[in-house]
């Protein structure tokens, strides 16, 4: 990506998995869609209203912006309509959306997981739009990537406008000045990655003649396995599956490999050791950077840009010795083999409601105005701000400008933590203005995401399995999606045994999971992956 704005910084946006508590609410969705199918307009008035008026659903990562901000009003000046957006916490964003998608009130466009199992059950059953082939007519919502098109795919139909992410972004943000005050490289295998922890948990890197430090920050990861967690990027440095991956002639998921097991020994033996901080399974991921600039944690396995907005925080904090981060893409496991972890090459869809969208005319209205949201101009606006207020241009830079100004304040707000979520090509830099580097050190770190990535894509592990959606993982997804994460949790804890761990693997089989690995292989051999 180039320049990817600060709230999206921590984790992969990565969906809650449904708790079963809303099972009850997804088992309405069929109904509900099948109500929507039905129903007629109720009159000229709802007509009116919805051709004025567009409702939103997506992700927030801060503060909510004010509908009345001067953000909103700048979108709604752009494509001539009224916006009533909810914007939902990332962290409880999957939750709100299971009981979205069960209510009478489904936004007109909602940023969806298109492969959760709440969503695939609505679509499949008409309450969203089928977009397949509908969207080449629209400049700016054409696919730009045909691979990424079709990872999007909900086996082989398109139900939303996918949101452009780079296609690899993973690496280690790792403490520079720790490695220099304790003579160390940067590491290039997992058993460099392993001793750099271990200096940096047991040699006072911080030098305060405390044992207080760890190697490695690690949250409570909020989404399903294969969900570019930290433990993911470290199961495929050791061969596993990125997902799925091909084992004897058949597709099998990645944790029933012998590679599985084998990093989640390697993890374990760092929480034994005292390597990754004690609290890895509550920490909130909001929090993610706060041990980093704190002193307490000295590395993070997670997307590239968080070492830009690291430096950024040091910057703050000690403006004269901000230059203590440094970054390293992906690990050679300890034979030398390279198995670098990819991304899909976007971060969910915007899905269109067919509640108050009802007919082919309004779909093509309300594609039009998504189509003027992807627009240049309309990139600018959600990635960089207004111009003259928050940023000014340089060359092919945005340079922020009035940042002591409170409404200037708001504004960025409003972009960084908010706005940006509604654009589907925004965060890429696609027509918008990347972020002008206003030092050294932030300008290097930013030339090194493009070596690294392309570096890292050369062995890269893409998932064969990404289009495709087995029935039986929606109609059982509630209660198969936490077995594995849980569990790997519980093994890495000390809660359960390796023998243990086993058994909820073969606890997934049993309980729908080789149905699911069944479907996966036909819908593949039928899709073409």
């Amino acid at each position: 990506m180039a320049f990817l704005p600060r709230r999206e910084r921590w984790g992969y946006n990565a969906i809650k998995p449904m708790t079963i508590g809303s099972r009850r609410r997804i088992a309405a969705v069929l109904a509900l869609s099948t109500a929507l199918l039905v129903s007629a307009c109720s009159g000229g008035d709802e007509e009116q209203a919805a051709s004025n008026e567009l409702t939103m659903m997506t992700t927030l990562f801060g503060t909510a912006p004010d509908p009345n901000g001067e953000v909103q009003q700048a979108v709604e000046k752009l494509i001539g309509k009224k916006l009533k957006i909810t914007w939902v916490p990332n962290a409880e964003y999957g939750d709100k959306t299971n009981v979205t998608l069960a209510s009478d009130n489904i936004p007109d466009v909602m940023v969806v997981n298109e492969k959760g199992p709440g969503f695939v059950k609505a679509a499949e059953a008409g309450a969203f739009w089928d977009l397949t082939g509908k969207l080449d007519k629209y400049p700016n919502l054409k696919p730009a990537d045909e691979q990424t098109a079709k990872n999007s795919m909900t086996n082989g139909k398109t139900y939303g406008i996918y949101r452009v992410r780079p296609l690899l972004r993973s690496g280690i943000v790792i403490r520079k000045d720790w490695l220099a005050k304790l003579g160390l490289k940067e590491p290039q295998t997992t058993e460099d990655l392993y001793a750099v922890a271990k200096a940096f948990t047991e040699r006072d890197p911080d030098g305060n003649g405390k044992k207080d430090t760890y190697g490695l920050i690690v949250p409570k990861w909020p989404g399903n396995y294969a969900s570019a967690s930290p433990y993911d990027v470290v199961e495929t440095w050791f061969g596993a599956p990125n997902g799925w991956g091909e084992r004897d002639g058949k597709l099998v998921p990645g944790f029933d490999t012998p590679e599985f097991l084998e990093a989640n020994r390697w993890m374990r033996k760092w929480v034994t050791e005292g390597l990754i901080n004690p609290d890895f399974a509550t920490l909130d991921t909001a929090n993610w950077n706060d041990p980093f600039v704190q002193g307490k944690g000295g590395m993070i396995i997670d997307v590239n840009v968080r070492a830009t907005q690291l430096l950024d925080l040091f910057k703050e904090k000690t403006p004269k010795d901000f230059d203590k981060v440094t970054l390293v893409g992906n690990l050679k496991r300890p034979d030398g083999q390279k198995f670098s972890y990819p991304f899909t090459g976007y971060n969910m869809v915007m899905a269109i409601s067919k509640q108050h969208i009802r007919t082919e005319e309004q779909l093509d209205q309300t594609l039009q105005t998504l189509d003027k949201l992807a627009s240049k101009e309309g990139s600018i606006l959600l990635t960089n701000g207004i111009e003259g207020r928050n940023f000014e241009v340089d060359g092919e830079f945005a340079v922020p400008i009035n940042q002591d100004d409170a409404k200037v304040k708001a504004i960025q707000n409003d972009v960084d933590k908010a706005f940006i979520q509604l654009g589907t090509r925004a965060s890429v830099g696609l027509g918008a203005y990347r972020l002008k580097p206003n030092d050294e050190a932030s300008r290097k770190m930013r030339d090194r995401f493009d070596v690294l990535m392309n570096e890292d894509l050369k062995t890269a592990v893409f998932n064969p399995a990404l289009g495709v959606v087995a029935p039986t993982a929606v109609s059982k997804g509630q209660t198969l999606d936490t077995i594995i994460p849980d569990a790997r949790i519980k093994y890495l804890s000390g809660a359960i045994t390796e023998d243990q761990l086993k058994a909820q693997i073969k606890r997934w089989y049993d309980s729908g999971g080789t149905q699911i690995a069944q479907e996966v292989n036909d819908l593949v051999a039928k899709n073409g992956g």
